[in-house]
């Protein structure tokens, strides 16, 4: 199995008046990078079986960029991806065990915890996400299993691999 974990695109600020925290929106600029970011996504990253969201709104509106980049998929809603622990997160997605690779768009610093949970790494060593960054983390024996963290990326990176020509490949390290 492996779980592809995405950070939102840049959204409106928190606290911005007369804008609930849940219904934040992407604002034009981070949707547009993220509408470039999620093609270097699916050019480096097998399409999911399963796409799942933070059902928050900017969450929402990335995981619909991250589906129409991988050819239309349909993203469900999994509430833990909103305000749940690493431990509730992976208790959802292990009713998942026949998808193959399954995608995440969810928030800081949940995101970060799952990681560090799934490669062994305490909580003060963990990698922070971007908005609209993304890490792959390959988990041979599920999800009980210790995980091996394949990539890492920033917004900026998958940017730059969308630009690339379409002879062009990308290696997974070994």
């Amino acid at each position: 199995m492996k779980l592809l974990l995405i950070r939102h695109a840049a959204a409106v600020p928190s606290g911005t008046p007369g804008v609930r925290d849940g219904e934040r929106p992407l604002t034009a600029n981070g949707e547009a990078k993220f509408r470039l970011a999620a093609g270097g996504l699916a050019r480096i990253a097998d399409r999911p079986d399963v796409l799942l969201s933070s059902p928050l709104a900017r969450a929402r509106a990335t995981a619909g960029i991250v589906a129409r980049a991988f050819g239309g998929m349909e993203p469900s809603i999994e509430p833990a991806l909103a305000h749940g622990t690493a431990e509730a997160i992976l208790t959802a997605l292990g009713g998942l065990r026949s998808a193959t690779t399954i995608a995440v768009v969810g928030h800081e610093p949940l995101l970060s915890a799952v990681v560090a949970r799934l490669v062994g790494v305490s909580d003060s060593e963990r990698i922070a996400f971007k908005k609209g960054g993304a890490a792959l983390v390959d988990l041979p024996y599920g999800l009980s299993g210790a995980g091996r963290l394949v990539w890492f990326l920033e917004p900026r990176i998958l940017r730059t691999l969308a630009g690339r020509s379409s002879d062009a490949s990308v290696a997974e390290p070994g």
